[in-house]
């Protein structure tokens, strides 16, 4: 089976990216700096706006917007996993980290970019790692609590958040 990439030049996207065999290696703090470190240097250099963002164990939820004439998500991840890899790779004889693919949705308008925002700031609660969505650090809840976008109560408990996938 061919699986078919949605390329939309300057599109709004969902991305899932998940570790190899889905080992918890991004619960440790080294690997997330080494993951935002990467990220940040793949963006100098292809831009892209990352809209929300959550980095759980064993996998992380993102959208990303892309400039107006550039579809080419593919080769930034390729380049984050890269990056990651080099700086990680023999820590705890891990050889793999990532699994091979990623999934991507293409998000249109913004009530399903809202509707993903809050799944992904939701995800923590979602898994049982934390009772409140403030209480998981590695997640963009705290920049759009800062910018007065969520109230730094907001998905305190299930079933009372709007547009939350189960």
């Amino acid at each position: 089976m061919q699986y078919r990439r949605s390329n939309i030049p300057g599109g709004t996207y969902f991305f899932t990216v998940v570790t190899h065999q889905r080992a918890p290696w991004l619960r440790e703090a080294g690997a997330v700096t080494a993951l935002g470190d990467v990220m940040r240097l793949v963006r100098a250099q292809r831009p892209f706006e990352t809209l929300a963002m959550v980095v759980m164990p064993d996998h992380l939820h993102c959208i990303w917007r892309l400039p107006g004439d550039d579809a080419d998500f593919s080769t930034r991840w390729m380049l984050i996993k890269q990056g990651v890899v080099h700086r990680l790779r023999g820590r705890n004889g891990v050889q793999t980290l990532w699994q091979s693919r990623f999934l991507e949705y293409s998000l249109r308008g913004e009530r399903d970019v809202e509707q993903h925002t809050h799944y992904i700031h939701f995800n923590p609660v979602k898994h049982g790692l934390v009772p409140q969505v403030g209480d998981w650090p590695h997640s963009t809840f705290h920049r759009y609590v800062k910018n007065g976008i969520y109230p730094a109560d907001w998905g305190t408990a299930p079933g009372v958040l709007p547009g939350v996938r189960e």
